[in-house]
């Protein structure tokens, strides 16, 4: 947990230091903007309750952060996510992680025609605190999983809020610690073994809207097809963000993700997070 604290504090200095500099910036070709959000979830029941409960709290912080450059005819979107959720149950001694992400990705076009982009991307995602099975078994910590995804492409964009972009020639590289290996498969990563690369086709698309006043919905999917090893199943990485504003600084938030990896599970992997709380836009 102190990894992890550190972690918060260190990066909260680099936003600082990022905010300054597009104070100070006259030149206008980065666009940065970002939004952080503390959720806040909790039931009680007291000992007469009697259609059943158990009191809990729970808690998550979220951070998304653009930094985009414009100038002619280049183009370079870069975003960070970043995701912490705990959760304590009265009664129960240990203190439950139920969200934990980080995400950048970046993306680089030189215009071609039209609408249309000469691309390179990349994307890297991981978490920051470790990760228990049912069961109380540790299954992940830092840095373990950690996925690299890099590739030349097309990119087609309309404006900031509509994008596709497609790389027949994308590079993936899965990473885990040793010790995760270490009796079978963990990640798609094979018994014995700490890396995986992967050579296939990626799809990346982007679509922002709002449904009504103060109602944005952020859409992110990310499909992969690995040339080397049963290419027919896709990969499917889908991210949902909902963001209701009450005002300045209260919002709700809806995080949906969903995702599909035959070579970690044979099963769609979902994450849903909704709560309450104080929002803030720099």
């Amino acid at each position: 947990m102190k990894k992890t604290a550190f972690s918060f504090v260190f990066l909260f200095t680099l936003l600082s230091v990022a905010a300054q500099e597009t104070a100070t910036d006259t030149v206008k070709h980065w666009t940065k903007k970002g939004n952080i959000s503390l959720l806040f979830n909790q039931s009680a029941y007291n000992k007469q309750w009697l259609g059943g409960g158990t009191s809990n709290v729970a808690g998550n912080f979220g951070l998304n952060y653009d930094f985009n450059y414009k100038k002619e005819d280049v183009v370079w979107d870069n975003k960070l996510i970043l995701a912490y959720g705990l959760t304590k149950i009265k009664g129960d001694d240990q203190i439950a992680k139920t969200d934990d992400r980080v995400e950048l990705n970046s993306l680089y076009g030189k215009k071609a025609n039209g609408q249309w982009y000469y691309s390179m991307f990349f994307n890297f995602k991981t978490q920051m605190d470790t990760g228990f099975d049912n069961n109380m078994s540790l299954i992940s910590h830092f840095f373990s999983p950690a996925y690299f995804q890099l590739g030349p492409g097309m990119l087609w964009k309309k404006n900031d809020n509509l994008s596709v972009n497609f790389s027949p020639a994308t590079a993936k590289l899965i990473i885990v610690h040793p010790h995760f290996t270490e009796f079978g498969p963990s990640f798609g990563v094979l018994q014995g073994d700490s890396t995986r690369f992967e050579f296939g086709a990626s799809i990346t698309a982007y679509y922002k809207f709002n449904i009504m006043t103060n109602v944005s919905v952020e859409n992110r999917l990310n499909l992969y097809s690995n040339y080397l090893n049963n290419p027919q199943n896709v990969d499917i990485d889908y991210q949902m963000n909902v963001i209701m504003k009450i005002n300045k600084y209260l919002s709700a938030n809806v995080a949906v993700q969903a995702i599909y990896d035959d070579n970690s599970i044979k099963a769609v992997q979902v994450r849903e997070v909704f709560g309450l709380g104080v929002n803030y836009g720099f």
